[in-house]
Order: structure tokens, then sequence, then C-alpha cells
């Protein structure tokens, strides 16, 4: 599992929470603590870069929200985020300097790095995406297994109990997920690979590859 911990997916430098990350060693690790870190954080961002707006709602002076977009708290909104038309961001969300959530996209307890494109019709739920990490239009993070049993992480012989009911996806800083896709629950993809449109994936896949189908993912060159 040693490809799968934060040091070897995630740039903690790009993201707003990375104090939620110290101590850990797997991302999915925080998952449980994304609210009340919200809640702490918030208080102490600096009112000159920061209004809140509402109940528990921080969101960086120069983002862009769309006035159809709805956002619950805790939630923070990064510096030059944009959040477009009909946005729907239910709480325990983090989203990160430059991050663009679109049309439609739904967030539920996640941290999305800077620069992290959910621009089209995706759903993130308990999940962290990496530093520029993109979905393409219409893939989601399918959080809950249809037996509602604890989701484990498995990458090759090697498997974790995450003692949870739902966990998402984990998404390596500038992984690329093609359209369509969906990514079953306790997926892991490393950093720089890219998933072809229309893929249904489970388990882990390494960095720098290209993930075809589940019978060809081919190293990059």
């Amino acid at each position: 599992m040693k490809d799968y911990t934060i040091e070897n997916l995630l740039d903690l430098n790009e993201t707003i929470a990375k104090d939620l990350f110290e101590g850990k060693t797997y991302p999915w690790e925080v998952l449980s603590e994304i609210g009340d870190f919200i809640l702490k954080l918030g208080e102490s961002l600096d009112p000159e870069e920061y209004e809140k707006r509402g109940e528990n709602v921080w969101v960086a002076k120069s983002a862009k929200i769309a006035p159809t977009a709805y956002i619950n708290g805790p939630a923070i909104i990064g510096k030059e985020a944009e959040i477009r038309h009909c946005a729907f961001i239910r709480g325990n969300a983090i989203v990160g300097e430059g991050a663009v959530v679109g049309n439609s996209t739904e967030l539920k307890n996640v941290v999305l790095f800077n620069k992290v494109q959910v621009p089209h019709y995706n759903y993130v739920g308990d999940s962290v995406l990496g530093f520029h990490a993109h979905m393409g239009a219409g893939s989601i993070c399918s959080n809950v297994k249809a037996d509602n049993q604890s989701v484990v992480i498995r990458a090759g012989e090697e498997e974790i109990n995450t003692q949870r009911r739902k966990v998402g996806a984990i998404l390596g800083d500038w992984a690329d997920i093609g359209c369509g896709s969906v990514l079953n629950p306790g997926t892991v993809i490393g950093r720089h690979t890219n998933v072809y449109p229309l893929s249904a994936i489970r388990g882990c896949v390494p960095a720098g590859h290209i993930y075809k189908d589940k019978e060809h993912i081919v190293e990059k060159r």
C-alpha cells in the first residue's frame, strides 16, 4: 500500500487543509474529521481575504459564486475558486484555490485541493481530490457499496478495511478521469494517471499509467 499513502499521492502544499492530513498515513483517514476541521479553520481565516456567509460558510472574496449555486456549511471556498450555476455543496466541503465546481455538480464531505476541476455533472462524496485533478463530464465517485458493508481499499493482494460505510475516491495530483466514468467505493487513482471515458473502476490504479479497462492498464511513456 506504500504507493497509495498521502506522501505518494498528494502535495500538501497545495491545500489550505494541510494540517488535516498531519499524523495520518492514508488520505481516507481524514474523512471523519473534515467537518470539525472546517469549523476550526474557518474561524481563523483572515477577514480581509474571506467573508463568512450564513452559518459556517467561509468564502474567499476573490471567489466567483453563481447566484444559483447552493452552499451548505460547514464549507470553505478558496481564493479564485469558481462555483458555477446550480452547483450543490451539501456540507463538509473544502474547495481549493482556483478550483472549479460546475453545473449541477454535487459535493459532500470532500477536500478538493487547489486547481481541481469538477466542472460538469459530477458527484463527489466522501473523497479527496489532489492538486489539479480533473473529472470529465458525468463522472462520479460512488461512495456506498450495494451491501452497505465497510469499504475496503484493495491494491493487488493487499487490503485495508476503512471501517467506514461511505468512502468515495482518492485522486492523486494531476489524475484525469474520463467522461462518464464511475469510480466505485474505495477507488484510488495515482498521480498523473489517466482513465479512459466510460470506465468502471474499483481498487487502486498506480501513478503514471493509463487505465483503458481492467485488463489493460499501461504505463505512460
